[in-house]
């Protein structure tokens, strides 16, 4: 298995970002991730996807698109998607028509932003998901780093203070957003958690204050979605795309915050009776179970199943659990950063049925 790091959901001036595609692979570049998703408001970019290189350093550039209907306000239902190949916004007004096409296409379809709140102070408004009957989606994005932000800002003094140190904004997941993962998959259903940036570099402006929010270099060291490939990657960008996106939507990976310490080397595991599985994949439960969670710092872990906590091992760097019983298994990794403890690591489940 071969882990990249990638990070996904980000805009450029083809919509409401600051940047260009190369001002982006510049900067994932001095981030030292492997790859990038870009994800314009309801414009399918072409023309952009590729490797980038920067001496002897690369970066993959995919190209998806965040889709809504503009027509609604406020404009909610925010569709990701990855993969599909065609321009899919003509399809906005109706969530499950835009769902069903993009899978149509092969494409991956990720709910984003699925609680994003107001932040009336510079005049936000709630963007959050809100058609919960839609089916067949792949996943939903479980952290995104700027719907984040909103739930820290109620005035602009506190604007300003997270401008100028972005480093003391996240904590972990929205809390809703977690507690509706968990209530998916004890539906049964098998729903793909990723984690994404949200990176516009917007500019700031407060009287004599000018500032770049979140630039795009410190989005990359942050909340990305670390993705476990079956082989490496090749350098060629069609093979390597089909590489990326499988593992993905195969549940393959697990969310990073990689800012207090890199979260690269996690993993988690189950072995069975006849098998090994690792995140996204499914086991029997006939005969035990040996789930374990490795770590490449020492943290505090909890084992978490059908959205109950099941174990905690403060500052270790593995845990073991024997399961005997089926259920959705999943890991949250803490540390704490700046004097308080925050999420670290979430791991995409292992089905034990």
């Amino acid at each position: 298995m071969h882990e990249i790091v990638v990070n996904l959901h980000m805009h450029t001036r083809y919509s409401d970002g600051t940047g260009t595609h190369k001002d982006i692979a510049r900067a994932a570049i001095q981030a030292g991730i492997d790859a990038v998703i870009v994800t314009d408001h309801n414009v399918l970019v072409q023309g952009m996807e590729g490797y980038y290189k920067e001496k002897n350093k690369r970066v993959l550039m995919l190209i998806g698109e965040e889709i809504h209907d503009q027509d609604r306000d406020p404009q909610k239902n925010h569709l990701l998607a990855f993969g599909a190949g065609r321009e899919l916004a003509t399809f906005a007004d109706d969530p499950q028509l835009l769902i069903n096409q993009v899978r149509e296409t092969g494409g991956l379809a990720f709910l984003a932003h699925p609680d994003d709140p107001a932040a009336p102070v510079f005049k936000e408004t709630d963007i959050s998901w809100e058609d919960w009957s839609v089916q067949n989606y792949t996943g939903i994005e479980l952290w995104n780093a700027l719907s984040e932000l909103k739930t820290v800002v109620p005035s602009k003094l506190h604007g300003a203070f997270y401008a100028y140190f972005p480093a003391f904004v996240a904590h972990q997941p929205i809390p809703a957003t977690l507690d509706k993962w968990d209530e998916l998959l004890a539906e049964g259903r098998r729903v793909v958690a990723i984690g994404g940036s949200d990176a516009h570099a917007l500019h700031m402006n407060m009287g004599s204050l000018h500032r770049t929010i979140f630039p795009y270099e410190f989005h990359f060291r942050a909340v990305n979605t670390h993705v476990i490939l079956t082989e490496p990657l090749t350098g060629d960008s069609s093979t390597d795309r089909k590489l990326v996106y499988d593992a993905m939507g195969n549940g393959r990976a697990f969310v990073g915050y990689d800012l207090p310490a890199s979260t690269k080397g996690f993993r988690f595991t189950g072995q069975g009776r006849d098998k090994t599985v690792i995140m996204g994949e499914e086991i029997p439960a006939k005969g035990g179970v040996t789930l374990q969670a490795r770590l490449p710092f020492t943290a505090d872990l909890w084992l978490i199943r059908d959205g109950q906590v099941l174990q905690k091992c403060d500052r270790q760097t593995a845990c073991t659990y024997i399961a005997t019983e089926p259920g959705v298994y999943r890991v949250e990794a803490y540390k704490n950063y700046l004097g308080k403890r925050r999420g670290w690591i979430y791991s995409n489940p292992i089905y034990v049925r």
